[in-house]
């Protein structure tokens, strides 16, 4: 069962929240239960989480959410002198709006990519609500204004409309020239956020939200912050994604409670490309958190 809660984030943008339960229930949520924020990349949504959210539901409760831009949260327009809607500070202040609203607080954060990343500027500024983080496939390091360059000509490059949901899949998967071999996994991902416009096929975000999003981190790297993070961590690295297996332990090394993990066969998407693996590397991290936490 997942069922939406509508949540306000930073600058009153209107959030969306999907918990996820085992079965339908009307009773409140048991405060002794483990609380887990699963928080996707850019790009994603919360239901990417969806087979990650069933299992974890067996023994915690697990919310999703839309980050402001993405899914079927709000997507916040700039205004005069108003802090940057999608900058840094935003998209941490709505994860720990979420959890401070919700009352999760001890929560584990399960962060992929850029959601890690806000995992882990949350886990640094505020150590009271967060008692265990994963990060999934995000690297510390700045990736620089090439990589920016790169990303806004593939994004020239997506022939939308796509004519059919599966057309967007095969694409991401099999023609982006941006895919060396076939990605079922990366097709799958993309094509969980299309929606179906007047004229075909479409993103459900902005590119050029997405681009100022990225934006806001990409030039910068994140070290310090990551220093700052004192509990339990746990680096997960998919062998061709896009964390280099150096950085990823340099990372560890550098985590006052760091661990490490790697999925073989698996990309960037990992939770995607990998779900059984993935569920291996998390799930034994996850049970000791919560045994210390009894």
């Amino acid at each position: 069962m997942v069922q939406r809660i509508d949540v306000t984030g930073a600058d009153g943008v209107r959030l969306a929240a999907w918990e996820f339960r085992e079965s339908p229930t009307s009773a409140p949520p048991d405060p002794d239960v483990p609380r887990v924020l699963l928080l996707h990349g850019l790009m994603g949504r919360a239901f990417h989480w969806a087979g990650t959210a069933r299992w974890l539901a067996e023994h915690r409760r697990v919310i999703a959410l839309d980050q402001r831009g993405h899914g079927q949260s709000e997507r916040p327009a700039a205004g005069p002198g108003a802090s940057p809607p999608l900058g840094r500070d935003a998209f941490v202040a709505d994860a720990e709006a979420v959890i401070e609203q919700l009352g999760l607080a001890p929560v584990t954060l399960v962060g992929h990519s850029m959601g890690a990343l806000t995992g882990w500027q949350l886990a640094a500024r505020r150590p009271d609500l967060v008692e265990a983080l994963v990060i999934c496939d995000m690297r510390a390091s700045a990736l620089g204004e090439a990589s920016q360059q790169e990303w806004e000509e593939w994004f020239r490059r997506w022939p939308l409309p796509f004519p059919t949901q599966d057309a967007a899949r095969r694409w991401f998967g099999e023609d982006d020239p941006r895919v060396e071999r076939p990605d079922p996994g990366r097709g799958a991902f993309f094509a969980e956020v299309m929606h179906q416009a007047t004229d075909g096929w479409r993103p459900l975000f902005s590119r050029r939200q997405m681009l100022t999003a990225r934006e806001t981190w990409v030039h910068d790297a994140h070290w310090e912050e990551l220093a700052q993070v004192r509990c339990p961590t746990l680096v997960v690295r998919g062998l061709d994604g896009e964390l280099g297996r150096a950085e990823a332990q340099e990372m560890v090394r550098v985590l006052p409670a760091g661990q490490y993990a790697e999925i073989p066969d698996a990309g960037h998407y990992l939770h995607y490309d990998q779900p059984a693996a993935w569920r291996a590397a998390l799930e034994p991290f996850l049970d000791r958190i919560a045994s210390a936490a009894r």
